[in-house]
Order: structure tokens, then C-alpha cells, then sequence
């Protein structure tokens, strides 16, 4: 039986982003802010002139730069920029532009897989929704149903709007039905993630959009980014355990399995590709029964996620 993952209620975010999925230019744009001064959020109207966005939008940012991984709360005052921050944006960064399609995957790891303060419509549809589509008006019905179970009061506009902006965040906007602002895609559009497949008809009898994960081997989660993660998993999850099993990275909450949506084969395909080309955090032992994975004293660095593909050039 699977471990659960945390859980309480309390611990899940519904709102905070103001109705607004991430955009390219934002978090760039959050970390220069931030470097520059920690507690630049604190000051609004300072931040809507340098950051040139409404107030809303600078909330939105704000939210955005800590469930991404960004920025967490100072003890003093403002927020505190992370080192994986610093290291994807900092100067001479690992992808200050976001032009490289492996941060997009940490970045969409970072949102699916908190701990601390998840996001509901993250939590749920990625590691809980058993199903592999879904349409707007089963989510958020499930969404009203899981809400009530954890004892929350929300209601169904605030739970839909939770709903929209998660799938905003990974499909794009339809030029001319929206705001200019609104039709910019995000960072994530760019997995195609989630796709629609087709449409049918809800309980009002109108056809919606059906969406679908894409559940398949991804070759552009690079092995090394692929160790990162079980890495961060581990270590998120399980601190304290010696071992995992093959399931509990292919099929728990939060695991790489289900945030990546990548089938049990090339779970173990991956696991069991021991390239003497790099070092790994962990070994593994495969089994007819059940894979195990140990703990090795080799960590993943975040650099040495983007030095992969150089390395099997």
C-alpha cells in the first residue's frame, strides 16, 4: 500500500494567485525585483511601476514566485530568494530566460510536487484524479467533493476559478475571446501536458472539452532531470526511509510518475539504465516482484541536470 502524502487540509492552497496563471516574462521578472530589493512586494505602488503590472497582477506574481520555487518568506521582512533561484537566474545562470525546455519540467515538478502549502487543483488532478481525462464540469464537481471531505467552505466560483487558472497554466489562450494580457500562454503551455482530445456532452446537455494527460514517455526529461526529481521526492516525501520501492516513484502522490505522467515501463526503464556516464543518488535493484531503490552518498546537483546532454553529445 502506498505511503499517503501529508495531508491535512490545511496545508493546501485554493487562491493567491489572483486569477491569473504564470506568464514567460514574470518570474525573470520577480527575481530581478527581488534581488534588487526582498521586500519589494510589500510596496505595492513601487512594485506596479518597476514591475509594470496592476496591482493584481503584482500579487499574482508574488504567488507565483514562491509555489514555483522561487522565493520563500524572510524571518526579517519581504521574501528570500531560494539558491534554486539563484542558480536558474542569477548572473551567468542556468536558463535566466526560461529557453530551455528542462526548467519548464522543474518548474512545473516545483508546482506539482510541494509539500508544504501545495495547490489544490495540483495535488488533486496530478497525484489523486484516477482517471486519464477529464472535462471542466467533472473536475470541478470533484473539486466540490474533495473540498467538503477536507472540511473547507469554498464556493464553486472560488473552486472554479482555481480550476481555470490551473488549466491556463498548461493551455494556451484563444486569441480574441480574451484580454491581450489574459491570451498570453505561460511557461507550461509549452509540455502539452494536458491536450484536448475531443469534446462531449456534460450533465446540461452542452459539449465541453475533454482533456486528456499526456501519459507517455517523455525523452525530454533527461535522465540526470529525471534523478533530480527522485532526489527531490525522497527526500520531500520519505526523509527519513533507506529505500523506495519502483511503485512508490511510479504511482504515489507527488511522485515522478504521476507529476510527469509517465507510464510504470519507462519508470523502470529509466531505473534500471545504469549509465557509467554519470553518478546517481541512488542504486537500484530490480525485482520480478517489486524494484527497490537505495540511497548512495552521490546527490544530484541542479547544474548537472543542464550538463547532461553535453556529457552524451
Amino acid at each position: 500500500m502506498l505511503t499517503p502524502v501529508s495531508p491535512a487540509g490545511s496545508a493546501l492552497r485554493f487562491s493567491g494567485h489572483e486569477s491569473f496563471a504564470c506568464r514567460y516574462a514574470w518570474l525573470p521578472k520577480a527575481y530581478r525585483g527581488l534581488k534588487g530589493d526582498p521586500a519589494i512586494f510589500t510596496d505595492e505602488p513601487r512594485a506596479m511601476v518597476e514591475m509594470g503590472l496592476g496591482k493584481n497582477m503584482v500579487r499574482s506574481l508574488r504567488f507565483w514566485a514562491e509555489v514555483m520555487g522561487l522565493a520563500t518568506p524572510s524571518r526579517t521582512r519581504g521574501l528570500e530568494l531560494t539558491d534554486f533561484a539563484h542558480e536558474i537566474f542569477g548572473t551567468d545562470g542556468l536558463d535566466p530566460f526560461l529557453e530551455d525546455q528542462r526548467t519548464l519540467w522543474l518548474l512545473h515538478w516545483k508546482l506539482a510536487a510541494r509539500n508544504e502549502g501545495a495547490l489544490f487543483a495540483w495535488r488533486f488532478l496530478f497525484s489523486q484524479w484516477p482517471y486519464p481525462e477529464f472535462t471542466r464540469s467533472e473536475a470541478l464537481a470533484a473539486f466540490v467533493r474533495e473540498s467538503e471531505k477536507l472540511g473547507f467552505s469554498h464556493s464553486p466560483v472560488t473552486l472554479g476559478q482555481h480550476l481555470d487558472v490551473f488549466l491556463h497554466s498548461y493551455q494556451a489562450g484563444r486569441a480574441g475571446q480574451v484580454a491581450l494580457e489574459d491570451s498570453l500562454d505561460g511557461p507550461l503551455v509549452e509540455l502539452d501536458l494536458i491536450q484536448p482530445v475531443g469534446e462531449r456532452k456534460g450533465e446540461k446537455g452542452r459539449f465541453e472539452t475533454v482533456y486528456a494527460f499526456r501519459r507517455e514517455a517523455k525523452p525530454e526529461i533527461s535522465p540526470t532531470l529525471f534523478d533530480y526529481c527522485v532526489q527531490d521526492f525522497w527526500q520531500c516525501f520519505h526523509p527519513n526511509e533507506a529505500s523506495l520501492t519502483l511503485r512508490e516513484v511510479a504511482l504515489a502522490p507527488c511522485s515522478p510518475g504521476q507529476v510527469f505522467k509517465l507510464p510504470e515501463d519507462d519508470i523502470r526503464g529509466r531505473l534500471e539504465a545504469m549509465s557509467g556516464k554519470r553518478s546517481r543518488p541512488f542504486s537500484y535493484q530490480p525485482s520480478a516482484v517489486q524494484g527497490m531503490l537505495f540511497r548512495t552518498d552521490t546527490p544530484v546537483a541542479l547544474n548537472a541536470v543542464y550538463e547532461q546532454d553535453l556529457i552524451d553529445a
